[in-house]
């Protein structure tokens, strides 16, 4: 992943003004691509080695056709020994650039990093890696080499700094982490300005703050399921339901369905929470919103007389769910 085709743009044009309309920053960006690409081809020839750049927006990844033409391209360009520079496209992605906060690269990443299933997603940035307060303010800030798993306490350390987008972007990289190491990839947040930082962590070598993946790799459909970009609605679930598919593997079936929110259609992706709010996961159901309102905590040998047809017994099955 790579940015800075908007600061390249602007040196390129020798435009100093700032201005914050959309479509002159995503003018910018239009020039500011060929100029980081041409960069990045100086620096990769030295080696020998070809480069490509493939633009995404998050809505190139939402409809299943897209994720998977995406995927089948990037991993052509792995097969043939091809690195791709992958750049958001900031000259379409309107929503990304009326903010333009620091970090959106680190979701992107993860996301890329699912669609090839990678083994390890590395984040570089200007600090070491997780540290118990910011490093910048307080000399006292204790490194954390290794994080088992994401939780409420890593994510508060994550967004605690004075800064506004948390400690050198940390949050977003926390949310980053979070997404990848549902899907099985290893990820290592590192200090990039350090010499030979990647072949360190490439080799192993104990090298930033390592976050080890926390489930085996995932089939294709449930890594774009748990990616998240393609969600329509929520299901909210009992407390019986949530334990059936958390402890006993189990299909969600109407019965255990509390409340349904937002429109979606038959085979849409949306997720799941149980009645505290706690996001459990993702799935595939097989009946629309609407249907599921009506059947919504009824007996499964009730569907058909509810709706006056059936696609089965389950709201969602288990094999068309993933659980984060």
């Amino acid at each position: 992943m790579s940015s800075g085709a908007v600061a390249a743009g602007r040196q390129r044009l020798g435009i100093t003004k700032e201005r914050k309309d959309v479509p002159f920053k995503q003018v910018l960006a239009s020039v500011g691509q060929n100029q980081l690409m041409q960069a990045y081809e100086q620096l990769f020839s030295q080696h020998n080695i070809t480069v490509a750049q493939a633009l995404l927006t998050k809505s190139d990844l939402t409809a299943r056709a897209g994720y998977l033409n995406a995927r089948n391209t990037l991993l052509a360009l792995i097969e043939m020994r091809v690195i791709c520079i992958v750049n958001e496209n900031d000259v379409v992605a309107t929503d990304e650039l009326g903010e333009l906060q620091f970090g959106d690269n680190d979701n992107l990443s993860a996301m890329v990093a699912n669609l090839v299933d990678a083994d390890l997603l590395l984040l570089l940035t200007d600090i070491d890696g997780l540290f118990t307060t910011d490093p910048q303010q307080d000399s006292n800030a204790r490194f954390i080499p290794r994080v088992e798993k994401i939780d409420a306490e890593i994510e508060r350390l994550a967004s605690s700094a004075t800064s506004p987008h948390g400690i050198g972007g940390m949050a977003t990289k926390i949310e980053a982490a979070k997404l990848a190491t549902s899907s099985g990839i290893a990820v290592v947040i590192a200090n990039g300005q350090k010499p030979d930082a990647i072949n360190q962590i490439a080799a192993g070598e104990n090298f930033g703050t390592l976050f080890p993946a926390h489930t085996s790799k995932l089939e294709s459909k449930k890594r774009w399921m748990i990616s998240g970009l393609a969600s329509k609605g929520k299901l909210i679930i009992d407390r019986g339901a949530a334990s059936a598919l958390k402890e006993q593997n189990r299909s969600l079936l109407p019965a255990g369905i509390a409340n349904v929110e937002g429109k979606f259609k038959r085979g849409d992706v949306v997720e799941i929470f149980d009645f505290k709010g706690n996001h459990i996961g993702y799935g595939i159901p097989n009946y629309s919103s609407k249907d599921i309102t009506a059947i919504k905590g009824a007996h499964s040998e009730s569907i058909s007389g509810l709706l006056g047809y059936e696609y089965g017994t389950e709201v969602v099955h288990r094999n068309n769910m993933v659980l984060v």
